[in-house]
């Protein structure tokens, strides 16, 4: 992870602790090139190392990249097959970066669909990589939001029928707690580029109360600089969830007549 001498600094002030990004734009970046499709992808390829490492580098706890849908299986066949190559390319040649920077790699989503020649390498490093503790680095592969929540409520319907369970228990974090990102804080900050004014499925339920960064850039001109100007973004924010402004800020101090601790 050596510094090019090109990427800003960190940013000043509280950094979001999740990171999702939906990475749209890897066509319609190629066919702006004049270029086949598959090399828009490769060339967003590029653009996910160089935001893995930077984000690993200024601090970023929970890094979540939407980089195949359920949906995407219909795509044409042949850039199916790309796509797949790409990431089992990706996994191969970043295999040594994660390792030797304390990434921990996890995925979410149905990956039991993915082909044998990526998913053996994904469960190895995934294998390799958990005790990491520097940054988790999740993988949406195959994922569908709405289908997550459908394997939650399909296990708390188990649980009632085998009656474990009475349905008035059922609580929100019971259905957290069944999700595939069970046991990671919600997103702070969704980024989603090439201008799309959608989440396109993705995370339904976990961004509940996530603040929303959406640019025109396309994925592969993605870089450090754009992902710090939505870092400040997300910091000049005023996050209520569900209260009034006043209602977080900070309490001020009582008077009680006896002196104040500091």
């Amino acid at each position: 992870m050596a510094d090019t001498g090109s990427k800003p600094p960190r940013p000043d002030g509280v950094l979001p602790a999740h990171v999702a990004i939906i990475m749209d734009g890897n066509g319609r970046w190629a066919q702006q090139q004049g270029l086949p499709r598959v090399l828009g992808h490769r060339q967003g390829a590029k653009s996910v190392r160089r935001i893995v490492t930077y984000a690993r580098e200024i601090g970023i706890k929970y890094l979540t990249l939407y980089a195949f849908s359920s949906e995407n299986w219909a795509r044409p066949e042949i850039e199916v097959t790309a796509l797949m190559m790409l990431l089992r390319d990706y996994l191969d040649e970043e295999r040594p970066t994660i390792l030797d920077n304390n990434i921990k790699l996890s995925t979410i989503g149905a990956t039991e669909r993915l082909p044998g020649f990526v998913r053996d390498p994904l469960v190895e490093l995934m294998r390799d990589s958990s005790d990491n503790t520097g940054m988790t680095l999740t993988l949406a592969l195959s994922y569908s939001g709405q289908e997550e929540i459908t394997r939650a409520v399909r296990a708390l319907a188990l649980s009632v029928a085998r009656g474990e369970l009475k349905p008035e228990s059922i609580t929100p974090e019971m259905v957290a707690n069944r999700l595939d990102t069970a046991g990671m804080p919600d997103p702070d900050l969704l980024i989603r580029t090439s201008g799309e004014q959608r989440i396109s499925n993705f995370m339904l339920w976990q961004l509940a109360y996530t603040e929303l960064f959406i640019t025109p850039t396309l994925w592969p001109d993605f870089d450090e600089a754009t992902f710090v100007d939505s870092i400040k973004v997300f910091q000049s924010r005023q996050r209520r969830f569900g209260k009034t402004g006043e209602q977080t800020q900070p309490a001020s101090p009582v008077t009680t007549g006896r002196p104040t601790s500091r």
